[in-house]
């Protein structure tokens, strides 16, 4: 990323999960940019204890289950009245139950899809609604491998996590020709030292630093991609293709850097 590209700038920016973990670690990044950013979170005192981590002003925590649709509907229509409208969100909340398939309930199950997949629709359907009348809008979807190499005790969490990674590509179809400045992402920010990554993970700050880039990097070339922590993955090319593009002597893709 070039310091020239351009970037989002203004406006509000609304970070879900945002009272632990990754996504504490984003709001704080953020909101040291000068940005207002408003944190999602179901815990009132962990989202009160990440504002206390930020300058005083930048960062305002609502307490918000993303898996209330109602709720979340709620929230956006107060902030846009309190703040302004919202160009950037960040889908982060999330739930890794740990459970085997044998232990789960089909409840249970449900309850994983309603966080990790419902709640990326719910809050990305509301951010649209603001995005939408200016044609303006940054999301990103913090993905995961887990649909890809499913671990086990993963069940709902593989399934729900490879879903949300679908409705990017969902959403890109619908919006990408009418609403080009409307730029989805998705971002894998790799095994993370969180209460639900791995004692030995990167840090999370280390991690933030290239979402918070990445989310700020407005450039309508990135809608559909998906990035892995400071690379972007490009997307498989057959044996066929591959050849074809050297005998034509077509530059072949180079994948893009976030620089931080």
């Amino acid at each position: 990323m070039a310091e020239n590209e351009q970037m989002i700038r203004a406006g509000v920016v609304v970070i879900t999960g945002a009272g632990s973990g990754l996504g504490r670690a984003l709001a704080i990044n953020l909101a040291d940019r000068g940005l207002k950013v408003v944190g999602f979170g179901r815990n009132k005192s962990s989202l009160e204890e990440t504002a206390t981590l930020t300058d005083k002003g930048y960062f305002y925590p609502m307490v918000v289950d993303v898996a209330d649709s109602s709720a979340v509907d709620t929230a956006f229509v107060a902030i846009e009245k309190a703040h302004g409208t919202v160009t950037l969100l960040i889908n982060n909340a999330a739930i890794h139950p740990r459970l085997d398939f044998l232990d789960e309930t089909p409840e249970s199950f449900q309850q994983t899809m309603s966080v990790n997949l419902c709640g990326v629709v719910a809050c990305t359907h509301a951010a649209l609604k603001s995005m939408q009348q200016t044609g303006l809008g940054r999301i990103v979807n913090v993905a995961s491998f887990a649909d890809i190499a499913p671990a086990p005790a993963s069940s709902a969490y593989s399934v729900s996590k490879g879903a949300a990674r679908i409705l990017t590509k969902a959403l890109v179809a619908d919006l990408a020709d009418r609403f080009p400045d409307i730029v989805i992402t998705d971002w894998l920010p790799g095994m993370l030292a969180t209460g639900m990554g791995v004692p030995d993970g990167l840090d999370p700050t280390i991690s933030a630093k290239w979402g918070a880039a990445l989310a700020l990097w407005h450039d309508p070339s990135l809608n559909g991609t998906t990035f892995e922590q400071n690379y972007e993955l490009l997307p498989p090319r057959s044996l066929k293709r591959r050849v074809k593009d050297l005998m034509l002597l077509r530059k072949l893709p180079v994948a893009r850097k976030i620089i931080v």
